[in-house]
């Protein structure tokens, strides 16, 4: 089979080339091994948001007594709940589906996809000759090799959906954003939650936002504990138990289930990359700015090569290999402004450097803060814990913005906007916003860059002097 374009991996990026290159007019061939839609449909983005909001809309009723409402404590039923996140699979699914592509003009073959040659694919027992081949495999769960956790049943972001009962007490090994992100989810569903970090929950955000999640998920009841060593894993009665070291000494904790949540490793395994030339490590494989591997005639996108691991990126990916293999244009990825969202409750979002990656560059700038329970509509809503914090140079061009709150994930898209025009903070700050917003913190963080110049004493000394004008 001759093809212009071989997509190996029907994940978000790898559909987003399929489609757009069909209708494009090339030909166009899918491998998918398993399900269409891949890790963020079926185990990931989808399914964990779908259980994060039946989580928070139990904690809502917990809450309703401060609007001056009495409700009865929520009861968490394990059947409808996991029924919820499977509907909205099923919801999106069509979107994804073997029979959508094929309406669009793509020939979808439902089997693992391995190089035969530098343009060369076989799948099923079909030899496929594509001009230009995608590799969008992504990535899956990365189990720490941990003493012990072989003798046990665990659970990771491919398995926790697939339950029809509620954990009585879950371990979650990991504290980043999947791992805190389903921790919260289960706390709010009424289960018993240990989170255990070796580090810090949420490492790689900036620690001042992160404490205000901290301080949430420690107020919900989550046993965070931060900075341990995971000695052994073993059996203990009909669950799990885990022994630490923490502070020079030794505890356990003990569980009905337990969620390894400790990262993600890229889906190399079974291509046969060294038949087509492609160089790659175990962190994934090697591209250059315009998406191409060794071999020029292979593009790799998303979580495969090891750089971002969000669907969004996946999706921008796409964008730019259309451009080259189609187009022949030199497009090149710029990962500058990628922007990432922890869902928990409140949200963390950001984009660009925060502090602490501003003082690593050496350069000059500044930190405008605005705190949510000056908004107003924070206080309408009683959801006043938060923060907006933007770093901007002196010269008011924004490096990078975090915010944590409610909505964080809507709040960070107009700053994500203006780095990619490259707006300077004037534009954020002369914005009219709705009232009452929760949008309007970020023109009031924006707005406080002028803040020194314009109450100034120059500034009084000006208005004095034009005063005397009539």
């Amino acid at each position: 089979m001759n093809v212009d374009i071989c997509v190996i991996g029907g994940g978000a990026g790898g559909l987003a080339v399929a489609a757009g290159a069909a209708q494009m007019g090339a030909k166009t061939v899918l491998l998918e091994k398993y399900k269409m839609g891949g890790d963020c449909l079926n185990y990931g983005c989808v399914p964990s948001k779908a259980l994060l909001a039946a989580g928070h809309a139990a904690q809502s009723v917990r809450e309703a007594d401060r609007f001056g409402i009495t409700a009865t404590d929520p009861t968490s039923r394990s059947k409808d709940i996991y029924g919820h996140v499977r509907a909205v699979i099923g919801a999106i699914e069509p979107n994804d589906s073997v029979e959508r592509f094929e309406g669009l003009g793509v020939k979808v073959i439902e089997a693992a996809g391995k190089f035969v040659g530098r343009q060369e694919v076989e799948a099923d027992g079909v030899r496929i000759k594509a001009r230009r081949i995608v590799v969008s495999t992504g990535s899956t769960a990365f189990v720490s090799p941990i003493p012990g956790l072989n003798q046990v049943p665990y659970l990771t972001n491919e398995t926790v959906f697939n339950r029809h009962q509620l954990p009585e007490h879950l371990i979650v090994i990991g504290g980043g954003p999947i791992g805190i992100e389903l921790a919260q989810a289960h706390r709010h569903l009424g289960c018993e939650v240990t989170v255990l970090e070796m580090v810090s929950i949420i490492p790689k955000d900036d620690a001042e936002l992160v404490d205000v999640v901290r301080q949430q998920v420690l107020r919900d009841g989550l046993d965070a504990r931060e900075g341990v060593k995971i000695i052994r894993i073993e059996p203990y009665a009909d669950g799990v138990r885990v022994v630490l070291e923490k502070d020079g000494g030794e505890e356990v904790v003990d569980g009905s289930h337990l969620l390894v949540a400790t990262g993600r490793r890229p889906n190399v395994a079974g291509l046969d990359l060294e038949k087509a030339g492609i160089e790659y490590s175990d962190k994934g494989i090697l591209v250059d700015a315009r998406l191409r591997t060794s071999n020029k005639k292979v593009f790799a996108i998303g979580d495969v090569t090891g750089g971002f691991l969000f669907t969004h990126v996946a999706g921008y990916h796409a964008s730019v290999v259309i451009k080259n293999a189609l187009f022949h244009l030199p497009a090149k990825a710029n990962h500058n402004n990628v922007p990432r969202v922890t869902y928990t409750a409140p949200e963390l979002a950001q984009v660009g450097l925060n502090e602490a990656g501003a003082k690593q560059t050496g350069k000059d700038f500044r930190v405008l803060r605005w705190p949510f329970h000056e908004n107003d509509r924070a206080q309408a809503e009683d959801a006043t814990d938060g923060l907006i914090k933007a770093i901007i140079t002196p010269k008011g061009h924004i490096l990078g913005c975090g915010i944590v709150g409610a909505h964080a994930g809507e709040l960070i898209q107009p700053w994500v906007l203006a780095m990619s025009e490259k707006l300077k903070i004037g534009a954020m700050a002369t914005m009219i916003a709705p009232y009452p917003t929760f949008g309007e913190v970020s023109k009031r963080a924006a707005s406080s860059f002028y803040t020194p110049s314009l109450f100034s004493d120059r500034t009084r000394k000006i208005v004095k002097f034009l005063s005397g004008f009539g």
